[in-house]
């Protein structure tokens, strides 16, 4: 039997999924994490598609949102703003 590796980006069908998983890991993962799922999201939709609409090169993306990548900030928000995210601030109830 023949088995083939896990991608999320293969599950990332919809705005609500991309949505739910990256709060998910926003509220559960750390920086590394952040960054790599909004590489799974930018990879669903497609790296062409997010070159594009960011202005930056596609080895240029994949490096940013790469495992162990510290991208720019501004890189983040603009691969954000192409997949259709944005960041929302929300009082923390103790």
């Amino acid at each position: 039997m023949e088995t083939s590796k896990f991608d999320i980006a293969d599950y990332l069908d919809s705005k609500e999924m991309i949505a739910e998983y990256l709060n998910t890991v926003l509220e559960e993962g750390n920086n590394s994490d952040i960054i790599n799922a909004i590489g799974h999201v930018a990879k669903s939709i497609g790296m062409t598609r997010i070159a594009e609409e960011t202005g930056l090169s596609r080895p240029s993306l994949y490096k940013a949102l790469s495992d162990g990548s510290k991208p720019q900030f501004e890189t983040i928000m603009k691969v954000l703003k192409a997949i259709g995210g944005q960041i929302q601030i929300n009082p923390i109830n103790s």
